[in-house]
């Protein structure tokens, strides 16, 4: 089960619910002008990284690595933890999600690319953006029979 099931898993599963949530933000961002996709990219937060500036399909890349490792550790915690019911793996998917969604938002302020700290309006994006994310990967994940 953790050899390539769990690779593929998480390569297939993070990918399509990382292209979910950034084609979400660069939609609400091209609705409304919230800077939320240019958030969900930006990596100004993190040393030496923050001292090159990258292509969006390099930073498309980065968010999709990051999703994919969230899936396989998300995968791993319900598969050990024997969560098996449907619900129950789509609700900790998605208080995850949120969780980590709400945690990053304030990485805004390192940045003057992104939204204000206190813009409602890009938090409640954001936000959702992620609900969706996790509602997306919680489903998917929701799938695997956990033997």
């Amino acid at each position: 089960m953790f050899n390539r099931s769990l690779l593929i898993i998480s390569l297939l599963y993070g990918t399509i619910s990382g292209i979910v949530l950034a084609l979400f933000l660069k939609l609400i961002e091209k609705i409304t002008g919230d800077k939320v996709y240019t958030l969900l990219l930006n990596v100004d937060y993190i040393p030496v990284i923050n001292r090159y500036q990258f292509s969006e399909i390099v930073e498309i890349i980065f968010h999709l690595i990051i999703s994919v490792l969230l899936t396989g550790t998300l995968w791993i915690f319900l598969y050990y933890r024997k969560i098996t019911e449907h619900k129950d793996r789509v609700l900790f998917c998605l208080a995850v999600c949120f969780v980590i969604g709400a945690l990053l938002y304030p990485t805004t302020v390192f940045s003057d690319r992104t939204p204000p700290l206190l813009s409602v309006s890009s938090l409640m994006y954001w936000l959702i953006g992620h609900i969706v994310y996790g509602l997306i990967l919680g489903g998917l994940l929701s799938k695997i029979k956990a033997d």
